[in-house]
C-alpha cells in the first residue's frame, strides 16, 4: 500500500463541502460505535479479571497453597513430616494446623462457623501474612496461662454480628465433645477476643476464628495431634506440581490438596464466564462494524464519479480496494483508540476511588475490583481491528468492480 492509496483514502474520508455532511455524520456514528464497544469490553473484562484476582488473593490470605492430610487420622509426628516437606523444591513454609466446625454464642446471639488453630510462630508473627488486623493484636493469642480463657481472633463481620470487641468474652461450642453414658456431650469453652481481622471476603469475616494450636488441642483433648500441615510455595501457580512432589516424598497414607483443586469449580466458572462475556461483548463491536460497512457503501455511492476518474487515469482495482480498506481501518482504528483510552481510564478511576459499592454478603466483596491486563487489552484491540478490517472487504471489493465508462456516461 503506497502513498497514492493512503493520500486518496484520507482525501475521500474528509470529503468536500457538497457531500461532506452525511458521510461525516455516518463516519462519526461508526467511530463512536466502535469506541463504545471497545470501552465496554475493556471495563467488563477488567472487572471480571479484577474480581477473579481479588477473590484469589483473599482466599490465599487465609488458606495455604497446599494442605497435607493423613487418610482417616490426625497427624501426630507433624514435626518430622514438616521437615520432610521442607526438602521438596519450591516449598517455603510447612506449618501444622487444626480445623473444625463449631458454634459461637454471645449474650443474645449465636452463630455457626469454623475455628482454625495456627502454630505459635505464626501467632507471634502477627498471624497469616496477608491477614489485616483492624483491632487488637494477633500476637496476644499466645498470651495467658493454661487456666485462663483462650484468646482468639475473629472477623470484623462476626464482631459486628455478635457485638464483640477486643477484651470481650464469648463461648465456643464443639460437637466433638466428651463421650458419656448419656451419649456424646458437646464441649463448651469461654474465650476472650484478642484481635479483630478483616479479609474483605464476607464468608471469612463472618465465620472464621483463629486460635493457637496448644489452646485448641487442650480444648478438644487432642493431645499432640493436628489436622494436617499447611504448605506455602514460591510459585502459587505451581502448587499442583509441588503437591504431587510432596505426595511422592511422604507416600501413603498422606495426601495433598492444592488451592487450585480446592477452588477449581469456582475459578473454572469464572474463567468460562469471562470467555463468554468476551464473545458476547465482541458482538457489540461487530454491530459497530456494520456501521463502518454502511459508511463505505454510502461513500462508494457518493464518490462514483471520483472512483471512475481514478480508474480512467490508471488506478488499478487493487489500488481502489486498498483506498477503501484504508478508509474503513481508519474509522476502526480511531474508534478503537478512543475506546481504549476511555476504557482504561474508567478502569483506573474505578480502581483508585472505588466509588461503586456492592453488598458483601452477596458477592463476598464490598467494592468492584478492577485489574487491566495487557494481554486482555491486546486481544480486545486486535479483535476490534480485525472486525473493522473484515467490514471493509465487501464495500471495497464493490468499489473496485466499478466500471468507469458506466460511472461517467451521464456526467
Amino acid at each position: 500500500m503506497g502513498f497514492f492509496e493512503t493520500f486518496v483514502a484520507f482525501r475521500l474520508l474528509r470529503g468536500v463541502k457538497q457531500t461532506r455532511g452525511f458521510i461525516s455524520l455516518s463516519t462519526l456514528i461508526s467511530t463512536i460505535g466502535v469506541a463504545m464497544g471497545v470501552m465496554v469490553l475493556i471495563v467488563v473484562i477488567g472487572v471480571m479479571t479484577g474480581f477473579t484476582q481479588d477473590l484469589k488473593s483473599k482466599i490465599l490470605s487465609v488458606n495455604a497453597h497446599v494442605i497435607v492430610l493423613k487418610q482417616g487420622a490426625s497427624v501426630t509426628d507433624y514435626h518430622q513430616v514438616a521437615a520432610r516437606i521442607m526438602k521438596v523444591p519450591g516449598v517455603v513454609e510447612a506449618e501444622p494446623f487444626i480445623y473444625t466446625q463449631v458454634m459461637f454464642s454471645a449474650p443474645g446471639n449465636i452463630s455457626g462457623g469454623v475455628i482454625r488453630a495456627v502454630d505459635l510462630e505464626t501467632v507471634k508473627a502477627g498471624g497469616p501474612k496477608a491477614l489485616k488486623v483492624t483491632q487488637g493484636n494477633f500476637a496476644d493469642l499466645a498470651a495467658g496461662g493454661p487456666d485462663d480463657p483462650p484468646r482468639v481472633a475473629i472477623g470484623n463481620e462476626m464482631a459486628r454480628t455478635l457485638n464483640l470487641a477486643p477484651g470481650d468474652y464469648f463461648n465456643i461450642i464443639s460437637p466433638l465433645g466428651t463421650l458419656t453414658p448419656m451419649g456424646r456431650l458437646p464441649r463448651m469453652k469461654p474465650v476472650m477476643v484478642a484481635a479483630v481481622f478483616h479479609t474483605g471476603m464476607y464468608e471469612f469475616d463472618s465465620n472464621l476464628v483463629f486460635i493457637s494450636i496448644p489452646r485448641m488441642q487442650q480444648f478438644l483433648g487432642l493431645g499432640d495431634r493436628v489436622t494436617g500441615l499447611e504448605v506455602m510455595v514460591k510459585d502459587i501457580y505451581a502448587a499442583d506440581r509441588v503437591a504431587q512432589a510432596i505426595e511422592r516424598e511422604l507416600g501413603p497414607p498422606y495426601y495433598t490438596k492444592d488451592w487450585m483443586r480446592l477452588n477449581s469449580t469456582l475459578f473454572s466458572a469464572l474463567k468460562l464466564e469471562k470467555i463468554v462475556m468476551f464473545i458476547i461483548l465482541t458482538l457489540t463491536i461487530l454491530v459497530a462494524a456494520f456501521g463502518i460497512a454502511s459508511t463505505l457503501f454510502m461513500m462508494v455511492m457518493k464518490k462514483t464519479k471520483e472512483i471512475a476518474i481514478l480508474k480512467s487515469m490508471g488506478a488499478t482495482r487493487q489500488s481502489i480496494m486498498q483506498i477503501f480498506i484504508v478508509n474503513g481501518l481508519t474509522i476502526g482504528a480511531i474508534g478503537t483508540g478512543i475506546g481504549l483510552v476511555l476504557g482504561v481510564g474508567l478502569c483506573l478511576l474505578l480502581k483508585e476511588y472505588e466509588f461503586i459499592k456492592v453488598p458483601g454478603y452477596v458477592y463476598g466483596l464490598t467494592t468492584i475490583p478492577v485489574q487491566v491486563q495487557a494481554l486482555d487489552v491486546s486481544l480486545i484491540v486486535a479483535a476490534a481491528l480485525v472486525i473493522s478490517f473484515l467490514a471493509t472487504l465487501y464495500p471495497s471489493w464493490q468499489a473496485s468492480r466499478l466500471d468507469p465508462v458506466e460511472a461517467i456516461r451521464y456526467e
